[in-house]
């Protein structure tokens, strides 16, 4: 392949994550990312089993892919896929992108998954996780409390796969705005309003009897 082939790959960003809720931390890292990279548009994946997440209560996919839908809508280069929810099973980056790499004539597409610094931490714990870094760069985006300088004790071939991304310090987490519906505290600016108000409706989060 010659070098003027390669620069007219399209480089194409994939957020997945369970996103449940979607919160203004994952819009941003997003945004982030396709600035600083010079992404043509961003894929937002949730998924459908996540396998990290089989002892935990998350909410039912169509519900968190609503959520994630009405979150980006505004938003021009932001796109969704039920690529994990509707092919059933066990969610794993490395399917999602082998799978998505069909959606593309061979050789034309570059793809950056788009993480959070813990996730990439632990990626040794992923499935095919070389695999996945020879099919596409990691992004990891800086978190509260994670130095880039932890990335140095990951095996060299996926270490040369990652792009360290700083990202103005937002400390949300879906963990803390499920806990604060659930003891009915206040989520306002912490999500978009859209998705706020589809919590409510559907009383996610809430904690019977309380």
């Amino acid at each position: 392949m010659t070098d003027a082939q390669v620069l007219k790959k399209r480089r194409i960003g994939i957020m997945g994550g369970t996103f449940d809720p979607i919160h203004f931390g994952h819009l941003v890292v997003a945004e982030e990312a396709y600035s600083a990279l010079r992404l043509e548009e961003v894929f937002f994946v949730p998924t459908g089993s996540p396998p990290h997440k089989a002892k935990t209560r998350v909410s039912m996919p169509e519900d968190r892919y609503t959520m994630t839908l009405l979150a980006t809508l505004d938003n021009p280069h932001f796109r969704l896929s039920r690529i994990e929810i509707d092919r059933g099973g066990s969610s794993h980056t490395v399917d999602t992108i082998r799978e998505m790499y069909h959606w593309y004539p061979p050789a034309s597409v570059e793809f950056f998954f788009i993480t959070g610094m813990d996730a990439v931490l632990d990626i040794l714990s992923w499935k095919e996780p070389f695999a996945l870094s020879r099919i596409c760069r990691i992004v990891a985006a800086g978190r509260p409390g994670y130095s880039t300088s932890a990335l140095d004790d990951l095996p060299p071939e996926i270490r040369e796969a990652i792009v360290p991304l700083e990202i103005p310090l937002l400390a949300i987490s879906s963990t803390e705005i499920r806990e604060r519906v659930a003891t009915g505290k206040s989520i306002r600016y912490l999500i978009p309003w859209p998705v706020e108000h589809f919590i409510h409706k559907k009383a996610l989060y809430v904690r019977h009897g309380r």
